[in-house]
């Protein structure tokens, strides 16, 4: 059975493919208000000592490799019209 997402939840992995201390510690993917979202993670440590985690959320179409969803809808909308000819 395939895990389904639910609204409102998300999942994080141990990133191991972490080459650099500026890659995410844990990655994953969160669904909100219907909304798919990479989510990244980072161990830190306040000045004080106390640990916490650091995010970064993005939607799910801006980690995509290849062009934005803005430039494919205007080539698209190039392609479309009628042929001269």
């Amino acid at each position: 059975m395939a895990y389904e997402m639910k609204d409102n939840s998300g999942s994080l992995f141990k990133n191991d493919r972490k080459e650099k201390d500026t890659h995410a510690d844990y990655r994953g993917s969160i669904m909100v208000a219907g909304q798919e979202y990479w989510i990244d993670a980072w161990l830190n440590e306040s000045s004080s000592g106390t640990k916490y985690m650091g995010l970064k959320v993005k939607p799910k179409e801006a980690r995509q490799n290849g062009p934005s969803t803005e430039y494919r809808a205007a080539v698209q909308a190039d392609l479309d019209d009628d042929v001269p000819f």
